[in-house]
């Protein structure tokens, strides 16, 4: 049996650490998790009721990072790790150079984002260097983050190996009809048609600023419409709270934090996501989800769009930065129901199998034997 440790940062709470834990054999690998974090969250509670053996290292800033470091170094000695594989920066810098301190031949590292530093924190690209030069795989969640690393960063592309993230993308066909109507009725939009669902942190390159005024136009034409802006919160919001002050009040609801997203996408008739360039989205894992929900979505193509959809065949695309073409697609949408029902079947068949949780835990265990 090989002892893996999944180093963390600045994670509260993940669904698919949980399903790594749950599905990864037991009977060849033993997990064992890092948690670089202030405080406790879902993830660590998860852990703790599992019984699944972790350290929390405090880490508020790079000013903790030599401490944690050599703590995470002390931790994987004393559980004789084998295998050593960092998500996020800060885990990256710490737990792949405590595993390089350890003599840990296989240091791994998922690269959970692409160009954000190229544009917006240029000192994250000497960070971003160092873990590239000690890690023995970086693992790139889509051909975007491979093109960075290789072009942007000049890795050696043997280093670097794609693996996508995966889902149990069959829960969203198990969700019966009084489960949507009682999320729609919590929520405060049961009575309303099309919901325009967005699921994204209010950050700039997300692109919320070019939906609002979209939606803004399409109550001219569907005055019982209702958008609903879900995992509501982030650095933008204050640009976005501005734009929401031009929508009537009751029709939009903003949503911080929803635990069950599978029946919120199925609460939704349109998705969009409308991302400002095709490589700020390294994955963008709603792409995956509003596909494997059967939900009509307007996207524009950034990350993993660029390697699954097909344009008015499992989704509609439009431009960046482009409002009156979203508005375009919605009307588009709302007014055609064999449309509707095209979009939604071609984007399940789309995502169910190249994306499924199976999928990545059989890729995961190839990587760690």
């Amino acid at each position: 049996m090989k002892n893996i440790c999944y180093v963390i940062s600045g994670i509260d709470k993940a669904f698919a650490f949980e399903w790594i834990s749950e599905l990864l054999d037991k009977n060849k690998y033993q997990l064992f998790f890092v948690l670089l974090h202030s405080s406790g969250g879902g993830l660590e509670d998860y852990l703790i009721t599992n019984n699944i053996p972790f350290k929390r290292i405090q880490y508020k800033t790079k000013k903790d990072l030599l401490i944690a470091t050599y703590k995470t170094y002390q931790y994987l000695k004393l559980n004789k790790i084998e295998i050593v594989h960092c998500h996020l920066l800060d885990a990256g810098l710490a737990g792949i150079l405590a595993a390089k301190m350890a003599g840990i031949n296989n240091r791994i590292y998922s690269r959970h984002y692409s160009t954000y530093h190229h544009t917006y924190f240029p000192k994250g690209i000497w960070y971003d260097k160092i873990i590239n030069r000690c890690s023995s795989k970086i693992l790139a969640v889509s051909e975007v983050v491979k093109n960075v690393l290789i072009e942007r960063e000049k890795v050696n592309p043997n280093k670097i190996q794609i693996l996508h993230h995966g889902f149990p993308l069959k829960k969203f066909d198990e969700i019966p009809a009084e489960q949507i109507t009682k999320l729609k009725a919590k929520h405060g939009f049961s009575n309303n048609w099309p919901i325009i669902g967005v699921i994204s942190r209010y950050i700039e390159w997300k692109g919320i600023q070019y939906i609002i005024p979209a939606f803004e136009n399409f109550l001219a034409e569907y005055p019982n419409a209702h958008l609903v802006l879900a995992n509501a919160k982030g650095p933008y919001e204050k640009e976005v709270k501005t734009l929401l002050e031009t929508l009537p009040k009751d029709s939009f609801t903003e949503i911080p934090f929803e635990n069950d997203l599978f029946t919120l996408f199925k609460s939704f008739d349109i998705f969009v996501h409308t991302p400002i360039d095709s490589h700020s989205e390294a994955f963008g894992q709603v792409y995956i989800e509003s596909m494997a929900a059967g939900i009509p979505s307007i996207f524009t193509m950034s990350g993993i769009a660029l390697e699954i959809v097909e344009e008015n065949v499992n989704a509609l695309v439009v431009p960046p930065q482009n409002s009156n073409a979203i508005l375009i697609k919605m009307i588009e949408i709302a007014g055609n129901a064999e449309m509707r029902l095209s979009l939604g079947i071609h984007g399940k068949n789309s995502v169910k199998d190249p994306f499924s949780i199976n999928n990545m835990i059989k890729h995961l265990e190839e990587l760690y034997a």
